[in-house]
C-alpha cells in the first residue's frame, strides 16, 4: 500500500443503490454496496465498517470523505450528506462532493473508450423525467445537470451534426424505445457505484476543492417530491 496516496471514502448514495468504497490513490482497496430499497439510513454505516474491516484500517487512518453530490433521490442523498459530514466533523477531515452525473459519464467513456462522442449520464427522475448532463471524452461539461422530458427530439441538436452521444445512468432505461438515432448508443453503465467517484475524489484532493462541512448541501436540482397523506374512511 503507497500511504504517500490519500487515503478516501467515497460515498454513493444518490440513487437506489447504497454503495461505498475505500481508496487510496486511484486503486479501490474494498467495496460494499446494498441494491434494497429504502435502506441507506440502515445499511450506510455497515458498508463502511465493512469496508474499513477489509482493508485493515480504522477512520481515523482516512485522509478524506467523498460523496456524490447529486442530482437523484432527495431522500438517499440527505443520508450520504448527513453521513458524510458527520465523519468529516468528527474525524477533522476534509468534506469531497463529487457530481453524480460526472462520474456516471466518466465510468461510461472508461467502459466505451470512444475519444470522439460526447456522454450523457441519466438519472431517473419519475414519468419520462431524467436528470441528464451533456460531457465530451475529457469530461468537459457541455451541458449542466437540468431535468429534462426526453422526446425524440431531445438530442436532435447533436444528432444533425454528426454526434455520437453515449447514454448511461438508470435514466436510459426507459428512454432506449425514444431515443432511436443511430447516433445514440448506450453504455451498460446502469447503476451508480462509488468507484465511480475516484477519479473525482482525487482530484479534487490533490487541488484541495473541498466542501464547506459546515453548509454543503446535495445538488438536488428539484424540490422533494412530497405527497399529501390519503384521507381513509373507517
Amino acid at each position: 500500500m503507497n500511504t504517500t496516496e490519500p487515503l478516501i471514502l467515497n460515498i454513493e448514495a444518490a440513487t437506489s443503490v447504497c454503495s461505498v468504497c475505500l481508496s487510496q490513490g486511484g486503486e479501490v482497496l474494498s467495496l460494499h454496496e446494498s441494491t434494497g430499497q429504502n435502506e441507506h439510513s440502515r445499511v450506510i454505516t455497515l458498508l463502511i465498517e465493512r469496508c474499513m474491516a477489509d482493508a485493515g484500517l480504522k477512520l481515523t487512518d482516512l485522509d478524506a470523505v467523498a460523496v456524490s453530490e447529486g442530482p437523484g433521490s432527495y431522500t438517499s442523498l440527505r443520508v450520504g450528506f448527513s453521513t458524510a459530514k458527520g465523519l468529516c466533523f468528527a474525524l477533522n477531515i476534509p468534506l469531497i462532493a463529487v457530481s453524480t452525473l460526472a462520474s456516471l459519464a466518466h465510468a461510461a467513456f472508461e467502459a466505451v473508450k470512444d475519444s470522439s462522442a460526447l456522454y450523457c449520464a441519466m438519472i431517473d427522475a419519475r414519468r419520462m423525467e431524467v436528470y441528464a448532463a451533456l460531457f465530451d471524452a475529457d469530461g468537459n461539461e457541455l451541458s449542466p445537470p437540468t431535468p429534462m422530458i426526453i422526446d425524440d427530439s431531445s438530442f436532435e441538436r447533436y444528432f444533425s451534426e454528426g454526434k455520437k452521444i453515449v447514454f448511461c445512468g438508470n435514466g436510459t432505461e426507459k428512454c432506449k424505445t425514444v431515443l432511436t438515432s443511430d447516433l445514440a448508443t448506450f453504455s451498460g453503465i446502469i447503476n451508480n457505484n462509488s468507484s465511480y467517484l475516484v477519479k473525482g475524489s482525487l482530484i479534487a484532493f490533490s487541488h484541495k476543492i473541498f466542501a464547506d462541512t459546515a453548509y454543503a448541501v446535495p445538488h438536488y436540482l428539484k424540490p422533494p417530491n412530497i405527497t399529501s397523506a390519503r384521507q381513509v374512511s373507517l
